[in-house]
């Protein structure tokens, strides 16, 4: 763990478990804005922490990394508690309420995510979309069952975390994934990215997704198939970040 972190435990408000999550926060700062970065797919709260952290650093930002429940895969003791379940994502909202006491400002927290985290950046903006100023989310799974049938590698971690296949799980599976929420994704702000060559997870989810919603005549949704892979491009997320803030703040923009 990056020494400029500090563990903390947050006790779930649904079943009692107390959760951990890594929180930077800069020194000798009151209510500042926080990102909340989600961690991939197959990993936990530490892989999210050198791809973030000098974003936050430079801009004097606070960084929230969640477990919610830890990795997507079979070998998670805890897998049908992860990948989106209920207890997973209240566990984030549990965090950020946590630090809701003038240590933040409510009205500029942001959330990233990218592949898996891209896919519960997606699945917080529908469950609590008036909480986030702005959603990132890159190359995100927005369809599980179509996703179950794409990539066999990742099959049974999706078993694992929906309690079977797709058609023995059948709700289970539209819960817990994004095309599943259009209506609660209306209300967010959203700005979903995936590489034209994603070999992981095809572009045709985020493409099929944002579809939907511009159907919907969705407010405030950017999207964009970038020329590129399964990547994500905290940088392009900041440059946003930064535009809404200072907006919010009422600093005036410079060319």
């Amino acid at each position: 763990m990056n020494s400029l972190f500090n563990e903390i435990e947050v006790v779930s408000t649904i079943d009692k478990s107390p959760e951990k999550n890594l929180l930077f926060y800069p020194e000798n700062k009151t209510s500042v804005p926080l990102v909340v970065g989600l961690h991939t797919w197959s990993f936990d709260r530490f892989n999210q922490q050198e791809n973030l952290l000098p974003f936050c650093r430079e801009r004097g930002w606070a960084l929230l990394l969640p477990e919610f429940r830890g990795p997507n895969l079979n070998k998670n003791p805890r897998a049908v508690q992860a990948c989106a379940s209920t207890l997973a994502r209240q566990d984030v909202i549990d965090a950020v309420n946590h630090l809701v006491d003038g240590r933040i400002d409510p009205g500029n927290i942001f959330l990233f995510g990218g592949s898996g985290g891209g896919h519960m950046a997606l699945m917080m903006a529908a469950y609590a979309p008036q909480l986030w100023r702005a959603v990132s989310s890159w190359c995100p799974i927005t369809d599980l069952t179509a996703w179950h049938g794409e990539n066999k590698g990742y099959a049974p971690h999706i078993e694992a975390c929906c309690g079977g296949t797709p058609t023995e799980a059948v709700m289970e599976y539209r819960e817990r994934s994004p095309a599943g929420h259009l209506a609660s994704l209306m209300q967010a702000n959203l700005s979903i990215h995936h590489g034209r060559f994603d070999n992981s997870v095809p572009y045709t989810h985020t493409l099929n997704l944002a579809m939907k919603l511009e159907s919907m005549r969705h407010p405030e949704l950017f999207f964009e198939i970038f020329d590129g892979g399964h990547e994500l491009k905290p940088e392009v997320a900041f440059t946003w970040f930064d535009k809404l803030y200072k907006a919010s703040a009422g600093i005036k923009l410079t060319s």
